[in-house]
């Protein structure tokens, strides 16, 4: 069974899937487990050894990158954002998140669980 959304006390609670792209797979561990230790995060995933190709500094570029993916939830972004912001050795890191809108109930149950609530 899978459900859209989760009503809570809170109102409807909702997640996100998060896409962000570090120099190496040791940074995306690093942040991965941090975020996740501080409960930004229910989990993180590390697909290294990504192909980048994309602009920078008038030039195109072409580098070796590690993928960190992450699940959370909407209304911990802000939080999630400017951690890795303070960590990432990027000047400009890819930090996008999308919302997930069909997701099993017992995942769903199971990041609420294991996110930090906000105050």
């Amino acid at each position: 069974m899978y459900v859209m959304s989760k009503k809570t006390i809170l109102g409807e609670m909702k997640v996100i899937f998060l896409y962000v792209t570090c120099k190496d797979r040791d940074e995306a561990l690093s942040i991965g487990k941090l975020l996740v230790q501080e409960r930004l995060v229910a989990c993180a995933n590390i697909v290294d050894n990504m192909d980048s190709i994309y602009w920078w500094n008038g030039e195109v570029q072409m580098e070796r990158e590690a993928i960190l993916i992450m699940k959370s939830r909407q209304d911990l972004f802000a939080q999630v954002n400017d951690k890795i912001n303070s960590v990432h050795s990027y000047d400009t890191p890819c930090i996008v998140a999308m919302p997930i809108d069909y997701v099993s109930e017992t995942y769903l149950s199971w990041l609420i669980k294991e996110t930090k609530t906000l105050n």
